[in-house]
């Protein structure tokens, strides 16, 4: 699946060639040149994924990337370093800095969409177009159809957003808020019981073929996505 990914590269022939390769392969690329600028941009909407170049002008990325780090909005984007730094000790500091992934100038483009790949998969697997199945229950995002045992299930986009997420992070409790920020996104505001209302549409969509018992209700929390009852 496309994602939204954030390109903070000073130099512009680099970040137009990287840019290109990722639009290329199907991705939505926002782009700056700087932290302030970068800045800008996540303080609008939160990306998938942020290719950070280690040396900006002003702030560096390894700073940057604490910041993001340290603040509860945006420590869990998945971050990849961009470097001409290739000493050990270089990579030891940008992955202990919070960085999911570290990649050496100069690199292929197919080095790049793989790291970018395995980041996605491992952190972000909702953004990624990998069939996701769970006891017959099967969501396929590239064709956008979900089955269960065999049998086709109609569901709307936004049932289907928050299904994929579920699926994606099964057994894990979710407030209302958390699910608006992954599944609506952080710069959409709409209220905390519009979840409820897709939650009812989604357990519908799912009841004829005995799913809609996975979708569960944590008094108190929110909701989780379990084969065990």
């Amino acid at each position: 699946m496309p994602a939204n990914i954030l390109l903070v590269e000073d130099e512009p022939a680099i970040q137009e060639l990287i840019a290109f390769n990722l639009t290329q392969a199907g991705h939505h690329v926002m782009r700056a040149d700087s932290v302030e600028g970068a800045m800008g941009i996540v303080r609008n909407a939160l990306p998938d994924l942020i290719l950070l170049d280690w040396m900006l002008p002003g702030m560096s990325g390894i700073d940057f990337a604490r910041k993001l780090r340290a603040e509860e909005r945006t420590k869990t984007i998945p971050l990849i370093m961009l470097t001409a730094r290739s000493d050990e000790q270089d990579k030891i500091v940008g992955l202990e800095t919070g960085a999911d992934d570290y990649i050496t100038k100069p690199f292929s483009p197919r080095e790049l969409q793989a790291r970018i790949k395995a980041v996605l998969r491992r952190r972000s697997p909702q953004v990624t177009d990998d069939v996701v199945e769970v006891q017959g229950l099967r969501l396929d995002p590239t064709t956008h159809r979900v089955t269960g045992h065999g049998q086709p299930l109609d569901l709307g986009p936004t049932e289907f957003r928050l299904l994929h997420f579920f699926m994606t992070h099964a057994e894990r409790v979710h407030s209302r808020a958390q699910l608006l920020d992954q599944v609506w996104g952080d710069h959409v505001f709409v209220e905390e019981r519009t979840v409820d209302v897709h939650i009812r549409r989604l357990r519908s969509a799912l009841e004829s073929s005995g799913f809609d018992a996975l979708i569960q209700t944590v008094r108190g929390t929110g909701y989780r996505f379990s084969a065990q009852q």
